[in-house]
């Protein structure tokens, strides 16, 4: 770990005098909300179990805040962000703050959805205050992506945290929990206040966890598959599988066999089953013969 004086990382002045000095005003848009609170970051870093061998790639890293403590703890922090003038900014914060560390990071400045490969060594953990809007799809872009990434810890939306961490028969269990659970165990991981983040959100936000699994789900269907039936059966939640699964299966009959072949009863609904069910319908889907 690095001998890093503890003024090196970002506080509410800091955050506030980097902006005005780029012309920065956080979006909407984009959901940018900064941390301004050096201890909530280090919280995260000691929550996301960082070592000192950890090639930790961060997502919407902002002014810096998350990036300088993941420094401390980590080998290399890669940092993703999209916005033109942040992008630019953040390595000249790197070396100003922390220039002991400066040659263990590395920026890439691109949209999130986009990336498909990242500099240096292969990432171990993805550790990112993810915006609101685009929060699950960067996470399970991310997780498919880099195989290699064996743990994460996000910081979002608390009702986002909430539908990832879900579990099956939870009235917010859905696509997202599914599919992050085909990746990883997925479990909340703490509650973040208001008051650390400039501008405050009108929203409380939480951590989430993923170790991802150490093997990957047994069965013949691939992920692709799998996600197929999930989609189908949350589309129309309300309806028992044998309904919501007839446009995926060709016909309710056909969703029907399939179900009782995976050993599913066709009255259940998608929010009633494991991943491993949803792979195991997946594993039945019917041939459609082509005339």
């Amino acid at each position: 770990m690095s001998s890093t004086e503890p003024d090196a990382l970002l506080g509410p002045a800091d955050i506030r005098d980097l902006a005005a000095t780029l012309g920065v005003r956080p979006t909407k848009q984009r959901g940018q909300n900064f941390v301004i609170d050096a201890n909530t970051v280090r919280r995260i870093v000691r929550t996301a179990e960082v070592r000192p061998d950890d090639v930790v790639v961060e997502v919407g890293p902002g002014l810096g805040s998350l990036t300088l403590a993941l420094l401390e703890a980590a080998d290399r922090v890669i940092a993703v962000e999209i916005d033109d003038v942040l992008a630019a900014a953040l390595p000249a914060t790197v070396n100003a703050r922390m220039p002991e560390r400066a040659d263990r990071f590395a920026l890439v400045h691109s949209d999130a959805m986009l990336v498909t490969e990242l500099p240096g060594p292969a990432p171990t953990a993805l550790v990112a205050n993810l915006p609101y809007n685009v929060a699950v799809p960067v996470l399970l872009t991310m997780l498919e992506r880099f195989p290699s990434i064996e743990r994460t810890l996000v910081m979002v939306q608390s009702e986002v945290a909430d539908r990832l961490a879900a579990r099956p028969g939870n009235k917010v269990y859905g696509v997202p929990s599914v599919k992050a659970n085909w990746y990883a165990d997925v479990k909340r991981a703490g509650a973040i206040g208001r008051n650390v983040f400039w501008p405050a959100p009108n929203v409380d936000s939480g951590l989430v966890s993923l170790v991802r699994r150490t093997e990957p789900l047994a069965t013949k269907a691939s992920r692709a598959e799998v996600f197929a039936v999930v989609d189908a059966a949350f589309a129309q939640r309300r309806k028992t599988l044998r309904a919501a699964l007839s446009g995926w299966a060709g016909s309710a009959p056909a969703a029907e066999a399939a179900l009782v072949a995976a050993g599913i009863s066709p009255q259940a609904r998608g929010e009633a089953l494991t991943v491993e069910e949803f792979a195991a319908i997946a594993e039945h889907k019917p041939e459609v013969s082509s005339r």
